[in-house]
């Protein structure tokens, strides 16, 4: 925990800001919502009867990044009063009356009462007209920060024309980073945008994005069919991520249900087996056969996709064909999608093919999608190979079409 309150770099930057306006541009991991809170919370404790506003794109993001974060520092430090926390409003009053309270774009506070300070948190995931009605009613300071995947309103409409201080932060100005988190960055440097943004924090230029807006939903509604769960496989730098693929309203539903690194195929089934429905059908990287067996014998009903020359393209080209809706809820997979973008050659021209990055959870949604639309006349239930059959005759005398 005390990695956490290191005095670093990035948290000495923020603190010496003074214009009004205070735009935070960085990469990955340079910690730039967990010192602005830092911050904040600083700001607070020495000013009474202060309001200050954070804000995100959702609920969902605010809970699993902005209010962890804010509960990690209170906690830390030992600040933290469970009494001062309203958990329904996600409001804290600290002793002296300063309030730190957070609320979604979404919801109706992005058009309410003004403010003393406000923090837009990712800000390039919220239009201009949202930062707008935020900025113009808040007395004291506003703060913004982002990943600078590509130029926005930020740059074009903001940066030229209001009076600010601006920082550019990187994973360098965070001296708590562990060291493996480094290494992950830094292996990344071969992958040219993905370096200019995330390692250096520069300004990227996102082109070729392979899936549209995908409509956002709150929750999977009552009348929404489970059909198939997507899983991709992942350790040690990348996550294992695993897709629930609904489907509704003439379209299908992607629901994030886990993306986290060290899971061993054991604590993936067992994960698997703890989800709603856990009898669905699970299509997974067919590349891993072992694991694949692993989790089957745990008790998963579980395939391996197919895999082919074109599979990926094939893949691609069935989602695009299809109303997608995403929960909210489901963070990684949203990030990814803004970021999965087609391969370049040296000339910069788009290749029909995607990058090899931002696709764990792309990659078991795809698996999912692709098995359920070319299957989509079969059952849903995976039957277990009985002894008569094992899994290679099943696989060679098509029983397995039938079964699915």
């Amino acid at each position: 925990m005390a990695a956490l309150l290191k005095q670093t770099t990035a948290l000495t930057k923020i603190s010496s800001l003074k214009r009004r306006l205070r735009i935070i541009q960085g990469g990955t991991s340079a910690s730039k919502t967990f010192s602005i809170l830092a911050y904040l919370i600083h700001v607070s404790q020495a000013n009474p009867d202060l309001l200050t506003s954070v804000v995100s794109e959702s609920l969902p993001h605010l809970k699993l990044g902005a209010i962890r974060d804010f509960k990690l520092i209170m906690k830390a430090q030992r600040y933290w009063d469970e009494e001062a926390w309203s958990k329904g409003d996600f409001i804290y009053t600290f002793p002296n009356g300063s309030i730190i309270e957070f609320f979604s774009v979404d919801s109706s506070k992005a058009h309410g009462p003004r403010r003393d300070i406000l923090f837009l948190n990712e800000c390039n995931n919220v239009s201009y007209e949202v930062f707008t009605q935020l900025e113009t009613r808040t007395r004291k300071l506003v703060i913004v920060d982002f990943n600078p995947v590509a130029s926005f309103w930020i740059h074009e409409r903001v940066i030229p024309h209001m009076p600010h201080d601006f920082l550019k932060l990187t994973y360098k100005d965070n001296e708590a980073l562990e060291p493996a988190i480094v290494r992950s960055i830094e292996s990344r440097k071969n992958d040219p945008n993905y370096w200019k943004v995330y390692g250096l924090g520069e300004v990227g230029v996102l082109e070729g994005v392979i899936f549209g807006d995908w409509q956002e939903i709150d929750q999977i509604p009552d009348e929404a069919r489970l059909r198939r769960r997507g899983l991709d496989f992942g350790y040690t730098n990348d996550p294992t991520a695993i897709v629930a693929v609904y489907e509704w309203n003439g379209g299908y539903i992607l629901d994030e249900e886990c993306y986290q690194t060290g899971m061993r195929n054991r604590h993936i089934a067992g994960h698997i087996k703890g989800l709603p429905d856990p009898d669905t059908l699970v299509v997974g990287d067919s590349s891993e056969p072992k694991s694949i067996d692993d989790i089957e014998d745990e008790g998963v009903p579980i395939i391996g996709a197919e895999k082919g020359a074109d599979s990926v393209r094939n893949g691609i080209d069935t989602m695009l064909g299809l109303k997608i809706y995403v929960t909210k809820r489901s963070l990684n997979l949203i990030k990814e999608r803004r970021n999965y973008t087609w391969k370049k050659n040296r000339h910069g021209e788009a290749l029909n093919e995607p990058i090899d990055n931002w696709n764990h959870g792309m990659d078991a949604a795809r698996y999912a999608i692709t098995d359920l639309v070319g299957n989509d006349a079969g059952p849903l239930r995976y039957e277990r190979p009985s002894e008569e059959n094992d899994i290679d005759t099943i696989y060679t005398s098509g029983l397995l079409d039938k079964r699915f």
